[in-house]
């Protein structure tokens, strides 16, 4: 099973909830860092959606140059509106996150290639 498949797999309800800030900082020691790699998070799985999306969607185009011959195929508009009805990327970072489901490491200064002057 995809870590996508797995992220929507349970009930998820679609809507923002309200989240304490203070938890969100205890998972990783500060606020802004937790909030970072949530956000980082979030663009993975909005990338991996938008990929998973179009190539189920890929399967359905035709290879016709005729812009008349627009058909609406049943199967594809019930994929769209399946991927329309699933919760943000957002949302579901943060409850991965908040699930301790989220790997992440801190790259110490040697890592990063930056000199420290002192």
């Amino acid at each position: 099973m995809s870590s996508i498949k797995k992220l929507t797999s349970g009930h998820i309800p679609p809507n923002v909830e309200t989240r304490s800030l203070r938890q969100i900082e205890n998972k990783s020691g500060n606020l802004y860092l937790s909030l970072n790699i949530i956000s980082k998070r979030a663009n993975q799985i909005a990338s991996e959606l938008k990929e998973e999306l179009h190539s189920k969607l890929e399967e359905f185009s035709t290879q016709s140059d005729n812009l008349e011959e627009v058909f609406e195929n049943r199967e594809q508009i019930e994929i769209s509106r399946h991927y329309e009805k699933l919760p943000n990327p957002a949302i579901l970072a943060t409850r991965e996150f908040m699930e301790d489901g989220t790997y992440y490491r801190l790259m110490n200064e040697e890592e990063e290639g930056g000199q420290h002057e002192g």
